[in-house]
Order: structure tokens, then sequence, then C-alpha cells
């Protein structure tokens, strides 16, 4: 006979007893993978601050065999800059949405940036980080991030707050009746709600980028070249050269990075991101990612989560000072009129000083003083009607296969690395196929430039289409089945209507890219061959690589002018009319 001397659980305690975690191989699997990536991480991180001689540069070499490596420095640049501009989305959108003041000076901003040609200030960027830290890599490393960041920022902070601003009734209602706090009501209403906007902007941006990053990570400063390892300055290198077996090896390792971030990131982040769906049943088809089952097989998610949640809880308890979501702010109308004069007047006089010292710049170094805004506002339009002409060439074209794609779980699985891919390819790697296809069958660059701008803008209406068709809740679509709705009616009933503010995000981030793309699309350059379209960006290119500041300070106030005119005047009352009538 023997006593089973185990400690008992208390009678009636109501407390189960603790469980004991069994870890398993796949453990020690993810243990073991993410222990990989931490050294990895750390080995490339190494090559940022090395001693760096500005009067030295070291050529890029371009070993093929260099890829791996080059391709490792890229990426860790990348999802630096995406970290960045995902703290930057959360703080930017969520003050231009709670704050009616603030809305009117951060979006009319907000269009102006992502309206400026960074790439006519990388020049300054690489003075200014390189004398931040000198004798140090470092400070070209950050100048090549910034220049990432503000590819990525735009589109994802318009995509949030468009999500803060059209948020579904219900779900409001939700947060104001529990009394939820501030901050509980952003992390577990307003984030959950743009999840799947914000990880297919994110993915868009995070394509973007690519673009970014070949233009960024080698530069001219005053006569001295500057480079960084990484796939860009290798292409960059490449294409200078003409050496198409180069071009080929470059465009190679790109893809082969660029799909196996997404099998890795992208792939379970966007299948994660399907239990955020705003719907009353489950799809029976839903996203799968073999990583994502993989890592839920683990036991790490569920041990981290019990780690982490003293600090989750006393954040929580901290943060109760931001005040509760059910509290109605209740404010005095002539206090309020009063704010918003001193308001205005603050920030129309800060406008007007800025204003008066670029024209006094303008009169004291310009040849032609303020006539130097004549050449640039009549090539502004040249740019703006090729900028029309692709938007709209887009919208007929992408909503409709980006509502196919999206609609179909197994569909967007296989096309959403073929996607990936296609948004990521960096424009300026096609230049050499573009230059020979435009000298070889006659086509004029004032036409054949639209085609190299859109290979920068289409993407974001493609991307936000898509994430539009996944956002429809799944008892929507089974309704329109019950009721025999299909064809047009189903696309005037459901489709339009449910993907309509995503689509105004995807707009007006295409139409300030391709304004963008216009400055590297209007002009193309491959082994001495260069072929210059008559318009804005082309204007500005050429201010940049002549060093005229006047006429480079003209053409980006102008650019910036055609943006902000086309945003207030078109999509801003898109934007109202979906927060108004077309949010789910």
């Amino acid at each position: 006979m023997t006593t089973d001397t185990r400690p008992q659980a208390p009678p009636h305690t109501g407390q189960a007893a603790p469980t004991r975690t069994r870890l398993s191989w796949v453990d020690f699997a993810v243990a073991a993978a993410f222990l990989v990536l931490g050294y990895a991480i750390l080995q490339v991180g190494k090559g940022t601050t090395v001693n760096f001689d500005p009067a030295d540069v070291p050529d890029v070499d371009t070993d093929p065999a260099k890829l791996p490596y080059y391709a490792a420095r890229s990426v860790l640049r990348m999802f630096i800059a995406l970290f960045a501009s995902v703290v930057f989305t959360f703080g930017y959108a969520y003050a231009a949405a709670r704050s009616r003041r603030l809305e009117r000076v951060l979006i009319p901003a907000l269009d102006i940036l992502q309206s400026v040609p960074v790439l006519g200030f990388l020049s300054v960027l690489v003075t200014f980080f390189v004398a931040l830290f000198p004798g140090s890599l470092l400070g070209l490393e950050c100048a090549v991030i910034f220049a990432i960041f503000t590819s990525q920022a735009w589109n994802m902070t318009f995509g949030f707050y468009a999500t803060l601003t059209s948020l579904p009734r219900e779900l409001d209602e939700v947060s104001r009746s529990f009394g939820f706090t501030r901050w509980m009501r952003f992390w577990r209403v307003e984030v959950p709600a743009g999840v799947i906007d914000l990880v297919w902007n994110g993915m868009m941006s995070f394509a973007g980028g690519w673009f970014m990053l070949v233009a960024s990570e080698a530069v001219s400063v005053s006569g001295q070249e500057y480079a960084v390892p990484g796939l860009g300055s290798y292409a960059g290198t490449a294409i200078g050269e003409g050496d198409l077996g180069k071009i080929a090896w470059v465009i190679l390792a790109m893809t082969v990075t660029i799909v196996t971030v997404n099998f890795l990131f992208w792939r379970p982040l966007t299948a994660w991101a399907e239990k955020y769906k705003n719907e009353q049943s489950e799809s029976a088809d839903v996203q799968r990612s073999y990583v994502l089952d993989f890592l839920r097989r683990s036991h790490w998610p569920r041990l981290l989560g019990r780690a982490t949640a003293p600090a989750r809880d006393a954040t929580g308890r901290a943060a109760r000072v931001l005040g509760r979501d059910d509290r109605a702010l209740s404010v005095d109308p002539a206090r309020r009129r009063t704010g918003d004069v001193v308001f205005t007047v603050v920030a129309g006089a800060v406008i007007l000083w800025g204003l008066y010292d670029v024209v006094r710049y303008l009169q004291r170094e310009a040849e032609a003083g303020l006539g130097v805004f004549g050449e640039p506002l009549l090539l502004g339009l040249i740019t703006f009607v090729r900028v029309i002409v692709l938007v709209a060439a887009a919208t007929v074209v992408w909503v409709p296969v980006g509502v196919w794609i999206g609609s179909s779980p197994r569909l967007t699985k296989i096309a959403q690395p073929v996607v990936q891919v296609l948004a990521s390819f960096p424009a300026n790697l096609l230049f050499p196929v573009a230059v020979w296809f435009f000298l070889r069958t006659g086509l004029n660059i004032n036409i054949g430039c639209i085609l190299l701008m859109a290979l920068g803008a289409q993407w974001y209406i493609l991307f936000n289409a898509i994430a539009g068709a996944m956002a429809i809740p799944s008892d929507l679509k089974e309704a329109m089945d019950d009721l025999g709705v299909r064809g047009l009616q189903r696309w005037k009933r459901l489709i339009i209507p449910a993907v309509f503010p995503s689509y105004v995000t995807g707009g007006i981030t295409a139409s300030g890219g391709a304004w963008n793309a216009s400055i590297v699309g209007e002009v193309v350059t491959f082994a001495g061959t260069t072929l210059s379209a008559t318009g804005l960006g082309a204007y500005i290119f050429h201010a940049t690589e002549d060093g005229d500041f006047p006429k480079l300070i003209a053409g980006i106030a102008v650019m910036s002018l055609y943006v902000v005119g086309l945003n207030r005047l078109f999509w801003r009352p898109l934007y109202r009319l979906a927060e108004r009538r077309y949010s789910i």
C-alpha cells in the first residue's frame, strides 16, 4: 500500500491548481529561431557604427557574394523605419482625429509632407546627420532610415486617421457604455478596428520603402559620393556602370529578400489580422500562414503574456489620468470660440512668418525674384494631367482586381507575395529596360513617363482595395448570397460602400506618390543616355542636380500647392462622404 504524498489543492477555494507548462520541440525550435535572429541583428548592426571618414568613402563592392550581407543591412534599415512609422502613425493620427484644432493644421501638413520630394533634400539630410554623428557611419545610416521613413509614414497615417474618424457606431457605444479609459479605448477598440487597414497599408508602405532605399543608400553631396552597404547602393552602382549582369543579380537578391520577408513577417501578420474583422459570424474560409500556425503551437506567446501582465496592468492604471471615454467634455462655447481665435492667430502668424522669410530669400537669391514661380506653375499643370490620368486608370484597373483578391482568402494567399514583389520592385531598376524600350519603339518620354510614375503610385490603390474587401464582414456577404444579390447590384449595395473608405485613403496616397514619382519618372538615365520629359518633376530633378536652391524651393512649393489643392477640393470631400455614409 502506498501513500500519495503529493500536495493537494485546498478544498472549496474556487481556484484551480497552477499547471506546469511542458515545453515541446516546437518551443525549442521557436526559441532557437529568435536567438539566431537576435544574433544576426547584432552582427549586422555592428557595421552601422564603424569609423567613417567623409573624405575617403570606399566604393561599393559589387561582388555578388556580398549580396546576402547587403540584403541583411537593407532589411534592418527597412524594419527600423517601419517601427518609427508605426509610432508616428499612432501619435499623429490620434492627435489629428481627436483635436478639432490640431486637425486643421496636421492634416494639411500631412498633405504637404507627402508631397515634399525628399529626394531633393537628401543632400541636406546627409550633411545634417553626418555632422550629428562625426566619425561614425551611424550618421549616414540615420539619413537613409529617415528617407525610408518618409516613404512609409504618410500612407499609414492617412489610413489610421481614416479608421479613427469613421469608427463604427456600435464600437463607439461599447467603449462608452463600459466606461473605458481613453487608453483602453485606443488599444481595445480603435487599434483593433484599424488593424486590417494598418497591416495592408504597412505592407504597401514597406514596399514603397524599397524605392526610397535604392535612391538613398548612395547619394552625392557637393561632388562627394556617399554610400552605405546595401541592395540600393549595389543597384545604383550597377546601374551607373551599365552592367546588366550585376543588375540581374541584385534584382534576384531583392526578389528573394522580398519573398522571404513576406513569408516570415507579412503573411503571418495578415493572417493574424483576420481575427479583427468586424463580423458576427466567422468566415468559413480564412487566411492561413504556416509560420503563424507554428508560432501558435508554441507556449512562448502565453508565457510572455503572463510575464508582461504586471507591466500592462501598471500602464493601464497609470493611463487613467487621461480620462474616461464615457465622460463627455463640456466646454463653454465662448471659451471654445476664444481658443479657436487664439489658435488661428498663432498658427497663421507662424505660417505667414515662414512665407515672408521664403519670399525675402527668393527676392534676394533668384534672378527673376518671385517670377521664379511662373515656370513651375505651368509645368505643374502638365504633371497634374499625368497624375489625374494615372489615378483614373489605376482606379479602373486595380479596384476590381483588389476586390477580387481580397474577397477570396485562397486567392489572397497566392496573390499576396506576387503583389508584394511587384509593389516592392523599385522603378529605377527598370530604367535600363525603359530607356531601351523608349528608344526602340520611339515612344515619347512625355507619355512613357506616366508608366514609370505608375510603378511608384498605382499599388496604393490596389493594396487599399484588397484591405477594404478583406474587411467586409462575412455575415454581410452571406446575407447578400441569401438574397441572391449578384453582379452590378452587389457592387452597388455592398462592395463599393464597403471598399470606398479604403479606396479614398489609397487614392490620396497614390496621388501624392505619383507627384513624388514624377521626379524620377520624368527623367530617366542609363549608361550615359538621359531622357527628360516636360513637367514639374523634371524641373525639380534638374534644380536639385544643378544645386539651384531658389528653383528647388519654387518647384517644391508649387508641387505642395497642387497636392494640397487637389486634396482639399477633391479628396477631402470624398473623405467626409466616407465618414458620413460608408463606414461599416
